[in-house]
């Protein structure tokens, strides 16, 4: 028997919380830190869920994954590489496609659930 995994972020049942922040080098704007509560690792290690936070802050991105997203609060700017913004809020779904390039920035405190799938090596 399957049981379902229910995703929480506290309680018996929450995974160890990750903590990350970019490369000072590389943060354009803001102190953008992390939290992540990776819930599901799966398909050979390229499949992962959970819940993923990060605070207000302007970074470079460059997806090499695929990456399907859900806001559950906040507010974020994605911007490709030609100057198209996004802006996405609580409640929005979206999939980033493996080769998007850009920034992303968070505008107001942004708490998401994410499926990512990486490329087969």
């Amino acid at each position: 028997m399957t049981d379902l995994i229910v995703m929480k972020t506290t309680g018996k049942s929450a995974p160890k919380m990750e903590e990350g922040s970019p490369d000072p080098a590389k943060l354009i704007k803001g102190k953008y830190k992390t939290k992540t509560w990776n819930h599901f690792t799966g398909e050979d290690d390229r499949l992962y869920c959970g819940i993923w936070e990060s605070t207000p802050g302007k970074v470079p991105v460059a997806y090499a994954e695929w990456e399907f997203c859900h806001f559950i609060s906040g507010r974020a700017v994605l911007t490709n590489e030609d100057g198209k913004k996004w802006t996405l809020k609580d409640g929005d779904a979206f999939i980033i496609p493996a080769g998007f390039k850009g920034t992303w920035e968070t505008v107001e405190k942004v708490r998401k659930h994410y499926v990512i799938l990486m490329p087969k090596a």
